[in-house]
């Protein structure tokens, strides 16, 4: 029985820990999709499409993982792509508070759908988007943080703020 993983976010933008965590789990399963949350209430940097492209181009090597788009609930997601298990990051014990509740929730809707937490590698522990994103719109530098595609679009979003 091949074993399916869904490992959803908002990768806005992907990071080298979610693409730890990717390389990671398509070690473990037979197949994992990158599933890329269309979330209204949040206004990204990145849009969608920006988004997918830079997860396919990532992860274009590794032959048994994939990237698509989802919106609703995760569990239908997992449930309509046929996937047995979740993959979710976890870098912190407040991470751990939070995605223990998403989880309890889950099982509670779907009894089909198992969360597999992760620990990402100890060089990307206190590695997040949002750290990535301000500390790219405030002119710093992102290298060897998020793959070089996120880089250089990361700097064409983002101009450094004038000194005065």
């Amino acid at each position: 029985m091949k074993i399916r993983a869904v490992y959803p976010g908002t990768f806005d933008p992907v990071t080298n820990g979610h693409i730890d965590l990717i390389q990671r789990s398509a070690a473990l399963f037979d197949e994992v999709i990158i599933a890329i949350l269309k979330n209204t209430d949040k206004i990204p940097l990145f849009s969608l499409d920006e988004r997918v492209d830079m997860l396919e181009v990532v992860v274009r090597d590794i032959p048994n993982v994939s990237v698509t788009t989802f919106d609703g609930l995760l569990v239908d997601f997992a449930e309509r792509v046929e996937a047995s298990v979740i993959v979710r990051g976890i870098r912190a014990i407040s991470d751990y508070e939070y995605e223990l509740q998403m989880a309890l929730m889950n099982r509670r809707l779907s009894g089909k759908v198992e969360t597999v937490f992760m620990m990402p590698a100890e060089a990307y522990s206190y590695l997040s988007s949002r750290l990535v994103k301000e500390i790219s719109l405030l002119g710093g530098s992102v290298h060897g943080l998020v793959p070089e595609i996120v880089e250089t679009r990361l700097q064409g979003k983002c101009r450094p703020p004038v000194k005065a």
